[in-house]
């Protein structure tokens, strides 16, 4: 089987709920990633074979085939063609999957898979919710579906204080892994950690002057366990609160994947191998455990054990997520997450999967490290793992 490698990841730096990229449409915001991708390999854009983009409010100005429209908002030709996918939180890290598959069997050498979610423009829920309002349908879960596992909906929100509880973890023990989050965020931002990963985009400012974002709006420089500690858990009794889950955020992302073939036709410089792919399934009521089973998998299949694995990105939906797959898995804190993870930089759906996986490969890189493995937690009870191996 071919080896499939990645010789670029960007994201755009995120971007708060009415921030800085508010006014970027998100077939635009996604082609600047595009461009930029082909831009900073000097690849020939007809070369591109296919772009895979993952999406999760597939609706408003990302219904009609966003991952087409970026290509057609970009400076591919096009003779591009492109296909949106929706693996919920995990939909871009599937494209990364997709992307990799295509080239590992040579039916292509040249592929971009890449992410976009405005959740600014098309807020979170958007396509459940306009049917309801419409009086259309009776929404994503049949009779037949809740019943079989006795409840009345699927929620992210249950299933995060479903772990909290099953794995022990208090509020506070909740509160100080996002702190921990913010910390690290910050000090990477100060240190430039994330320069060579971000793509800035320019933006509307104050007294209407444009500028560059370049930089993760969602930080809190400030942050601290009183500030944290005084914001209301989402339920009454619970421990999940908007200060210990992710921030709502727009941004776009991408990976430009190719065959060794592509690497020498091109003259490429991969910055990674794609090592190991995988995605399970289990429990869609708790949801977000999956993680845990997937990575012990991956690392099987693999032939790897966990103290292998050099940075780890396991996305921060909430913060049981994280701290349960630490525990379940054995693996180092020191590890996971070293520039801080979505609940301080945002978790923009869609654009999450190759959002981290810019991260983790851009990470290894700087320090001088060689195995990556990085997972998310998907709705309907998913998980997607991805182990790379920089070079």
């Amino acid at each position: 089987m071919s080896e499939a490698y990645i010789v670029e990841a960007l994201r755009t730096a995120g971007g708060r709920r009415g921030g800085a990229l508010k006014d970027w449409h998100p077939a635009d915001l996604g082609a600047q990633v595009l461009n930029a991708l082909v831009d900073r390999t000097d690849i020939d854009p007809e070369a591109v074979e296919d772009v895979i983009v993952g999406c999760v409010s597939q609706v408003g100005e990302q219904s009609f085939h966003v991952g087409r429209n970026m290509v057609l908002a970009s400076r591919l030709p096009d003779s591009v063609p492109a296909v949106t996918i929706d693996r919920q939180c995990g939909s871009s890290q599937q494209a990364l999957h997709f992307a990799a598959q295509a080239v590992m069997s040579g039916t292509q050498d040249v592929v971009i898979a890449a992410g976009v979610e405005s959740m600014t423009r098309v807020p979170m829920g958007t396509p459940f919710i306009l049917p309801a309002q419409a009086g259309i349908g009776t929404g994503p879960w049949t009779r037949r579906i809740l019943g079989r596992y006795g409840v009345t909906e699927f929620s992210q929100f249950t299933g995060a204080e479903m772990m909290a509880e099953k794995y022990g973890f208090s509020r506070e023990a909740l509160d100080r892994f996002a702190l921990e989050s913010h910390r690290k965020a910050a000090r990477a931002t100060e240190d430039g950690a994330f320069d060579r990963e971000i793509m800035p985009v320019a933006v509307v400012g104050e007294n209407r002057k444009e500028r560059l974002h370049g930089a993760d709006e969602g930080i809190r420089f400030d942050a601290s366990m009183e500030a944290l500690g005084s914001l209301k858990t989402l339920k009454e009794g619970g421990t999940i609160t908007a200060g210990n889950a992710s921030q709502v955020c727009d941004g776009a992302s991408g990976v430009l994947v190719v065959s060794e073939r592509a690497l020498k036709a091109h003259g490429l410089t991969p910055l990674a191998r794609v090592h190991n792919l995988t995605v399970t399934a289990g429990d869609p009521v708790i949801m977000l455990e999956e993680p845990i089973p997937a990575t012990r998998r991956a690392l099987e299949r693999a032939g790897m054990r966990i103290g292998d694995i050099d940075l780890y990105e396991v996305n921060e939906a909430f913060a049981p997520v994280p701290l349960a797959w630490l525990g379940e898995i054995g693996a180092d804190p020191e590890r996971l997450n070293v520039n801080g993870g979505a609940i301080a930089l945002g978790h923009p759906l869609g654009a999450s999967g190759t959002k981290l996986m810019a991260t983790l490969i851009h990470s290894l890189h700087t320090r001088g490290k060689r195995w990556g493995l990085q997972t998310m937690c998907e709705g309907g009870g998913i998980a997607n793992v991805t182990i790379v191996e920089a070079l």
